[in-house]
């Protein structure tokens, strides 16, 4: 993966890759399946070990800052990644915002880095690992950390977070003060900030004068997709777990202990589906665990990367499948697509990856 800054790329409002930003991390450009240009942040030894951080529906990369520091601190090298359709990432041209889109950019970006690299995402991110591990071939992986999401979910939770992100949908926001009052109406309990300047990342300011959400809208709209930004009551529960089950690499799955998303019993479920899984369970932390109780939450993940993936990441081989991610300005021909198939897939339909049938 070529990890040289962009320059080349400017966005709608006017927002360019330019290497180091506020948190010392790079910017770069990777390439997602069908050469999707995605945006992501770089930070940690260049000869870390690789985890790539895969944030939900509706976030962007920046929702990982923390948590990028503290592994690059730990000597990880850490690629946080806008999801297509998200931050600076491209939107997709053809609208496709399926979980198999998601799972084929997981696939591309694992295997173009030197080795399987930990996976860690939250909800949506989450399940498009987990699809992307359970894919035919495999996507390479060193380990698993699946943040507040499972093969099931209630129902009441994905609601909830299709209400509040429909919210101004088109309207948009006045003032960055309504858009954090926005997050407070949905999350309460978290401490509305003080310096509000951090919120421009999650939304952008248009031509009008008003900012709206930092994503494509056509990601909880545009036909086939779903309202539910994790995607997982698109599909059944058995494929899913079916991919699940299939993992021989360590798996956390991370909780939040108020979660109307991933209930205790969901939970337990997956740990049924996946014995050998760890489990962490964050008290006082909801859906958003990452900003609720960012001290535990990260903690948590460092500490399981460190025991449990950190060896295996650093004697596995490089990756081999697939074809190399590239920054969004390299030219050439276009390499044939790496035929996977999807597990959400009937049994024998074979999915490109770049998205062509």
């Amino acid at each position: 993966m070529d990890e040289g800054p962009t320059d080349d790329n400017p966005k709608d409002d006017g927002t360019t890759g330019d290497g180091p930003t506020d948190d010392n991390s790079a910017t770069i450009d990777v390439r997602g399946a069908g050469s999707i240009r995605l945006r992501a942040g770089v930070v940690g030894p260049s000869d870390g070990p690789p985890v790539v951080l895969l944030h939900g529906g509706g976030q962007t990369r920046h929702s990982w800052r923390r948590t990028a520091r503290l592994l690059g601190d730990a000597g990880w090298r850490a690629y946080s990644v806008d999801l297509r359709g998200h931050g600076d990432s491209d939107w997709a041209a053809d609208g496709d915002y399926s979980l198999e889109a998601f799972a084929a950019d997981v696939f591309e970006i694992a295997v173009a880095l030197d080795r399987p690299p930990a996976l860690v995402g939250a909800s949506l991110g989450g399940v498009a690992s987990l699809a992307a591990l359970g894919a035919t071939p495999p996507a390479p992986g060193a380990a698993l950390v699946l943040v507040d999401v499972a093969p099931r979910v209630e129902r009441a939770g994905t609601d909830r977070i299709s209400e509040f992100m429909r919210f101004r949908l088109e309207e948009g926001f006045g003032s960055l003060e309504e858009v954090a009052d926005a997050i407070a109406a949905y999350n309460p309990n978290r401490p509305r900030p003080k310096d509000l300047s951090g919120l421009a990342k999650n939304v952008r300011r248009r031509p009008d004068g008003r900012w709206r959400w930092h994503w494509d809208p056509r990601f909880l709209i545009g036909s086939p997709q779903s309202e539910d930004e994790t995607r997982v009551t698109v599909v059944q529960p058995e494929p899913l777990e079916a991919a699940a089950r299939s993992l021989t690499i360590p798996v956390l799955l991370v909780r939040g202990g108020q979660s109307d998303l991933l209930s205790a019993e969901g939970a337990r479920r997956f740990l049924e589906v996946v014995p050998d899984a760890e489990l962490v369970d964050v008290e006082g932390a909801g859906h958003m665990i990452a900003g609720d109780r960012n001290d535990v939450f990260n903690e948590s993940i460092v500490e399981f990367l460190a025991r449990r993936a950190a060896p295996a990441a650093a004697a596995a081989p490089a990756a081999t499948t697939g074809s190399a991610a590239a920054p969004a300005a390299t030219a050439g021909p276009e390499p044939e697509p790496t035929r996977v198939r999807s597990p959400l897939a009937a049994p024998g339909v074979g999915r490109p990856v770049d998205g062509r049938s």
